[in-house]
């Protein structure tokens, strides 16, 4: 063959390779999210009614790459249905709002169970003894491009959006957070003095929830954030879409920190809860809307 007619096609065909996804892509976010992923949003993110409208039209195009890009396999027997699609890229996807970023780029799969999962892990005990152990998970993020999930949290999570408890955010910010190298509390940053202050804030807001952890002290993040910095990270994402007013008020250089990180804050779609924090909804005329 010729060489130049050998070099044309290998230039044509690694241009097409880069061209065509590419073309698809858009393509397919050309088109609108249909009207049952636009109920299943409002249903199951009661936040999205209160998001102005070009917020909304952002999240419903993330919704629609996110469905396009990633694979749902339904584990346990469970059937993947249109709900369970829309609820779990809705959710995800508001940790990407006015962030320029991809959706989860390495992220392939996302696995739903029915409920709660065991995975099997061996423990390394005194003398290097290894342990099978079982445990129960409701959701984990694994490195190798894949969520798991129970899909009755899930549910859970879609039903009350006050009580600091999400496991889609939870382990979307696991995904978030290991997009630096490494799940280690500190995802990627845009320059070195955001690592800093990244690092000062988290650092000690993270030994205070590990001191009201050991002593069973009351604290707005759940105390399962003082396991490890991942977790911590991962706890403080639920608590500022879920409760941020509370955050920011007892937590407020944390709060800042996700501010300039997440782009969005939600208090802008939530009411200030009111006391006694059980007796009102932070949805401003939410009843008028189911």
């Amino acid at each position: 063959m010729n060489p130049l007619l050998w070099i044309a096609l290998v230039t044509a065909a690694i241009v097409l390779s880069l061209w065509f996804p590419r073309w698809r892509l858009k393509r397919a976010l050309a088109r609108p999210l249909p009207p049952e992923g636009l109920a299943v949003l409002e249903k199951n993110i009661p936040v999205y009614r209160h998001m102005p409208a070009p917020l909304q039209e952002q999240l419903r195009r993330l919704v629609v790459q996110f469905l396009y890009q990633k694979k749902f396999v339904g584990c346990g027997g469970l059937e993947i249905t249109d709900e369970m699609r829309y609820t779990i890229a809705g959710q995800a996807c508001l940790l990407l709002l006015n962030r320029q970023t991809q959706v989860y780029p390495e992220l392939d799969t996302i696995l739903v169970y029915p409920t709660e999962f065991i995975v099997t892990r061996n423990e390394v005990g005194p003398g290097g003894v290894v342990t099978p152990s079982a445990n129960g998970l409701l959701g984990e993020s694994w490195g190798d491009g894949r969520v798991v999930l129970a899909w009755d949290h899930v549910q859970r999570g879609a039903a009350d959006w006050t009580d600091g408890h999400n496991v889609v955010l939870h382990e979307f910010a696991h995904q978030l957070d290991s997009e630096s190298g490494a799940a280690n509390g500190a995802p990627y940053l845009p320059s070195v003095s955001s690592y800093r202050s990244w690092a000062t804030v988290l650092s000690r807001d993270f030994d205070n929830l590990r001191h009201d952890a050991i002593y069973q002290q009351h604290s707005v993040m759940d105390h399962y954030g003082a396991t490890n910095p991942a977790e911590f990270f991962a706890v403080a994402t639920e608590t500022f879409f879920e409760k941020p007013y509370q955050m920011a008020e007892h937590h407020a250089e944390l709060y800042a920190q996700f501010l300039q990180y997440y782009k969005v804050d939600p208090r802008d779609w939530m009411a200030p809860p009111v006391e006694p924090e059980h007796m009102a909804s932070p949805f401003p005329n939410f009843a008028q809307h189911w």
